[in-house]
């Protein structure tokens, strides 16, 4: 096949160029590069480039360049500045999967390619003839929570190439065909950040406002933030208190203020019950009976944040924009803004995704369609 490959200069892009070229396909190499010009969100795009470029020089392959630096800010940054303005915990990760490497890189560059391989460890499964997303075979380094809001059309282009091997194992093939970057570090973080520091990041763009923190039990005043959108609920670390643990469970960003409890078993940091708003089904309505169940009420497996963890629990439909889980045991830190990532029972289907609502439905609706207009735009 004629292959658009997204490379990153890391080794897990990197052992896919391998598997795939010794499978003869024709292979195009691609670097997206997101920083802006103003330095911010470089990533280090020098050194990853230099690498990609040792690469495609070892298999012989064209290796293109190319910007999608006004789209990211456009898309994903903006989206992510919105969202915890409004005292919501974003998701950017899973938005520049979405919207800029299968988003707008499809449309210019990988529309012309039989697939677009990359180096996430996800897998895709046929059943009955339908494609489904699929868990990898290293719980550890499985990314398909990062890809839960794709759409089929997007899946349907794309190639995971890792999603039969361990990382233990893509290391070693890497040092067995002497690949450059075997042993270089993955990279850690928010894909757009590189090396800035989140918290500065939030404060270039949108400031500091001092607010009182208080003890949610007691009413108590027992220290000063920076302003309600540095926090996010169940966030443990920078809250600079004494006497801890402390932890952020709950936040009134009209006036500005964060509440806090003390101790890992506090109830005020648990829930049970999950809501959820305008969810996405890769492949189907899971109420409709892919899973073999019909009905408003479904068992499902879900994840909450990235962690080889599942919980288990019931998705039950309370209308087509409207759903909540009803989780088997106690879930920590359910963050407005985030998302739930709903799979199959046996955990090995993810079957997409909805964002945990704040109560303020129509607004979120409203802000979500924004976010993702100028893709429908773009398929018109």
């Amino acid at each position: 096949m004629k292959i658009a490959v997204l490379i990153s200069g890391g080794v897990d892009s990197a052992v896919v160029v391998h598997k795939l070229a010794s499978e003869g396909h024709d292979l195009h190499l691609f670097y997206i590069r997101i920083g802006m010009d103003n330095g911010e969100g470089d990533c280090s795009a020098d050194e990853d480039i230099e690498m990609c470029t040792l690469i495609a020089r070892k298999y012989g392959l064209p290796l293109k360049v190319v910007s999608l630096h006004e789209e990211y800010w456009d898309h994903v940054m903006a989206y992510a500045l919105r969202t915890v303005k409004e005292g919501l915990t974003p998701h950017p990760d899973m938005m520049c999967n979405k919207m800029i490497k299968f988003g707008f890189f499809e449309e210019r560059w990988g529309k012309d390619f039989d697939k677009t391989a990359t180096g996430h460890y996800a897998s895709i499964k046929e059943i009955d003839g339908k494609l489904y997303l699929a868990t990898a075979k290293d719980p550890v380094k499985d990314q398909t929570d990062f890809l839960a809001q794709i759409s089929y059309e997007q899946l349907s282009h794309l190639m995971f190439p890792l999603g039969d091997m361990d990382k233990s194992e893509v290391r070693q093939l890497a040092k067995d065909v002497s690949l450059p970057n075997a042993s270089r570090k993955d990279s850690q973080g928010i894909c757009f950040l590189g090396k800035i520091d989140y918290s500065d990041f939030i404060a270039r763009h949108l400031g500091e406002k001092e607010g009182p923190v208080i003890e949610i039990e007691t009413g108590k005043k027992i220290g000063v933030h920076r302003g309600y959108w540095f926090y996010t609920i169940g966030q443990r670390k920078g809250l600079r208190l004494s006497g801890g643990p402390w932890f952020v469970v709950r936040k009134n960003v009209k006036d500005n203020v964060i509440y806090v409890s003390n101790g890992y078993d506090t109830r005020l940091q648990y829930g049970r019950e999950i809501p959820l708003i305008e969810p996405n089904w890769i492949s189907g309505d899971p109420f409709s009976g892919i899973l073999g169940a019909v009905g408003d009420k479904i068992e499902i497996a879900f994840k909450t944040r990235h962690s080889p963890e599942f919980y288990t629990g019931h998705l039950i439909k309370n209308s087509d924009d409207e759903i909540k889980i009803i989780s088997d045991c106690d879930v920590q830190g359910i963050a407005p803004g985030q998302f739930a990532i709903v799979y199959s029972p046996d955990k090995v289907l993810c079957l997409g995704s909805a964002m945990i609502s704040n109560g303020v439905k129509k607004r979120r609706r409203h802000h979500n369609k924004n976010i993702v207009s100028e893709e429908s735009k773009k398929n018109d």
